[in-house]
């Protein structure tokens, strides 16, 4: 179909019709307001007739107005009615007087000395809708009563209907006439423009091969012959620049760094698929729209802004916290400038020097924490074994005591060397999972008889809930160590005769396991820390525990190497919930 010409014809058409519409209406209204003047004054005429007729020999009695009511309502062909001064019918062309009721509150008859207008209403007696007009008989300054004519509007309204037929008869052969007309004169100028209209339109879509018919007339050959020329140029120049495109984007997108471009609005028109990865998100989530609504990290919106706002080179480091995880970024913004001295945008590279920061960082922090962790049992057991040979040994009450303190000091030493070797252990690269299928809930069972008496010291109850099947692929030692390392401090940071819940929910593809206590809960300003070396929420409760502070970064270390999300929800007071979601399926065994 051509649009064009559909739109041109229906414009076209649009105001024909309208002003024939206007037109007939005109018309209609014109004829029907003819016709009823000529009804009116033909009622009115008649009704000054009947008065003269009536009074021509004195006012009549009842039969002489029934009989005069019947004779001049025969020959004018309307409903004449003699009505006295009281209102009361005393003869009526149409119908019985006796049984008709008193007229004087009638709209005609009360109008009757007040105006020159007719009354149009419908007639219970007669049962039809009739045009009324009243005159008064009156003779000098006496009043007799009234004479009404009726007349019926059937005439009226089937003249009405037959003009609307005519005039609504003749439209539709107008109409119809028209547009056969304005159709084959405009299907012989307006189809080389439709035709080089889808042209323009194929091109714009990126089709340049498309080409247009060249018609014989001599504008609109020139411009057919125009398009067709512009789409061969523009086939040329695409092909150029898509071989230009296809170069650049292939070295955008292996580069090493994140790689991100702004318009001077600051809304996202490139970014390459290391930045993609970075932020686990699709181009499609972010392209086109504002910076500081998709970025996640308040520190680099602010980085970009100060970008804009000084329109000079920064470069800085940002830290990106999610899922736990921390990661570094030396972040480096330029803002592109054109050759009159303006703004275009902001460029800006993110690279990835986590592992090197991690590094340092762990070489600094190992020193100071394991110096810290060991100074405690160390400076005991030195201060004990000195008080010994100072002389307490020979107190056997004194001597039994110190000892004991020195065993359990030296206990603990044990076990913060075997979880620092263990965690070294976990994160050497060599370090690999002994995987089978197995039961979550025969492990959660099997750390439940472990950890019994210590609840039972306490008055706590243990409860395992599974819902569906819990087997997934696995290590059972390393995931036993990790629900072991769950429900210990669970244990440990919830008062006696509290409660410590071990969930387990199957879905489509995983397993997801939940380990909730109703202890003391955990400030959401330290959730993001509790998986580091060392670190503790309540110190005291830990060091008096016999906690080492690894046994989060233990099973933050195993869930990973299961590929396993861990997240954690607390409030304080309340308690704690970990939520771990393990695949069924190792990725590397698919």
């Amino acid at each position: 179909m051509n649009k064009l010409r559909n739109r041109f014809i229906f414009s076209i058409m649009l105001v024909i019709t309208l002003v024939l519409l206007v037109l007939g209406l005109t018309l209609g209204s014109w004829s029907n307001e003819r016709y009823v003047d000529f009804v009116s004054e033909r009622v009115k005429n008649e009704a000054a007739l009947a008065v003269w007729a009536v009074m021509r020999d004195g006012y009549p009695n009842s039969t002489q107005a029934q009989q005069i009511a019947e004779e001049i309502g025969t020959e004018i062909e309307a409903r004449l009615t003699i009505i006295d001064a009281e209102g009361n019918v005393i003869g009526d062309s149409w119908a019985d007087p006796k049984e008709m009721e008193n007229h004087l509150d009638r709209p005609e008859i009360q109008r009757a000395r007040l105006d020159d207008e007719l009354e149009l209403r419908f007639s219970e007696t007669i049962g039809e809708e009739l045009l009324y007009y009243a005159l008064p008989l009156e003779e000098g300054r006496e009043m007799f009563g009234y004479v009404r004519v009726g007349v019926s509007v059937e005439p009226l309204n089937h003249m009405n209907r037959t003009v609307w037929t005519v005039i609504g008869v003749s439209f539709l052969g107008a109409f119809i006439f028209i547009l056969f007309l304005i159709t084959r004169i405009t299907k012989q100028i307006i189809h080389p423009i439709d035709q080089a209209t889808k042209a323009a339109i194929r091109l714009a879509e990126g089709d340049y091969q498309t080409r247009t018919y060249e018609d014989h007339h001599k504008e609109l050959g020139l411009l057919g012959r125009s398009i067709n020329a512009l789409a061969y140029n523009l086939e040329q120049l695409s092909r150029r620049h898509q071989a230009q495109q296809d170069r650049m984007a292939a070295l955008i997108d292996h580069m090493g760094s994140a790689l991100l471009f702004m318009n001077v609005r600051g809304d996202v028109v490139l970014l390459n698929q290391t930045t993609e990865q970075v932020f686990e998100v699709d181009s499609s989530d972010w392209l086109s729209k504002p910076y500081y609504h998709v970025f996640p990290s308040q520190p680099l919106i602010q980085f970009v802004q100060l970008v804009y706002m000084t329109e000079k080179k920064q470069r800085s480091l940002i830290e990106w916290t999610k899922h736990f995880s921390t990661r570094v970024y030396d972040v480096y913004g330029a803002p592109v400038m054109a050759d009159s001295g303006r703004l275009r945008g902001v460029t800006l590279v993110m690279h990835d020097i986590t592992e090197q920061k991690k590094l340092e960082q762990v070489r600094k922090d190992f020193v100071a924490n394991v110096s810290h962790e060991l100074k405690t049992p160390v400076t005991s057991i030195k201060g004990f074994a000195e008080t010994l040979l100072d002389g307490a040994i020979d107190d056997p009450v004194l001597s039994k005591q110190f000892t004991e303190i020195i065993w359990k000091e030296s206990d603990r030493l044990q076990m913060l060397i075997v979880d620092l070797l263990e965690l070294s252990k976990i994160e050497n690269a060599q370090f690999k999972l002994d995987l089978e299928d197995m039961s979550l809930k025969d492990i959660t069972e099997d750390v439940f008889e472990l950890v019994r008496g210590k609840a039972e010291e306490k008055g706590m109850h243990l409860h395992i809930q599974e819902q569906g099947s819990s087997v997934i692929e696995g290590d059972w030692q390393r995931l036993k160590q990790v629900v072991l390392n769950l429900v210990s401090n669970a244990i440990s940071y919830t008062p006696s005769g509290g409660h410590v819940t071990v969930a387990l929910k199957e879905q489509k593809d995983a397993v997801v396991l939940k380990v909730q206590d109703t202890g003391i809960g955990i400030d959401p300003k330290e959730t993001l820390r509790i998986f580091e070396r060392f670190y503790r929420v309540d110190r005291a409760r830990s060091r008096n525990s016999g906690g080492t502070g690894l046994g989060l970064a233990i099973v933050k270390h195993l869930a990973e190497a299961h590929h396993a999300k861990i997240e954690v929800q607390s409030e304080e007071g309340k308690g704690t919930e970990f939520s771990l979601t393990f695949p069924k399926k190792q990725p590397s065994t698919l």
